[in-house]
């Protein structure tokens, strides 16, 4: 039963087949008693799932479903913001007069996606004059950062 590859296409959206047995027929319910599912078309009789518009999942036949009876946790925020900060020593890393932006620091590999902003911290030592480009900075960060000639640019990103 091994085939060569040369015989097998590339697979692709355009020639996908059901694999050999596999079987996979339009059965149409309903259609007569001769199809073998006629009549009821494999519904039963009668009751409150033979008929359309049977209840939807989760219904529990009027008890309190599941889902209402388990105690909630928590609090989704919708206005949370993900926010990246990175401390000014992490920046020495950078040559001396370099442009630092969020680019820069993925290319690094130092963030890996700053998801709603990236704010510089002040921890660490800074030994370097550079030029950097955030969305927010803290106070000791930025005087750190014009202490040594370099630039503290507020640069509002769009992810």
């Amino acid at each position: 039963m091994s085939k060569d590859t040369a015989e097998y296409e590339a697979l692709d959206l355009s020639n996908l087949k059901p694999a050999e047995g596999a079987k996979k027929d339009n059965f149409r319910k309903g259609r007569g008693h001769g199809s073998g599912n006629g009549k009821t078309a494999g519904k039963g009789h009668k009751g409150q799932k033979a008929r359309s518009g049977s209840p939807r999942v989760g219904f529990e036949g009027g008890q309190m479903p599941l889902y209402r009876r388990i105690p909630k946790r928590g609090f989704k925020n919708y206005n949370y913001k993900d926010i990246v900060g990175v401390n000014v020593g992490v920046l020495d890393c950078f040559e001396d007069g370099a442009t630092v932006s969020i680019q820069t620091l993925l290319q690094a590999g130092i963030v890996k996606h700053p998801r709603d902003g990236l704010k510089i911290l002040g921890d660490g030592e800074l030994t370097k004059k550079l030029h950097v480009e955030a969305g927010a900075f803290s106070k000791k960060a930025e005087e750190k950062i014009v202490a040594m000639g370099g630039t503290a640019k507020v640069e509002r990103y769009s992810f």
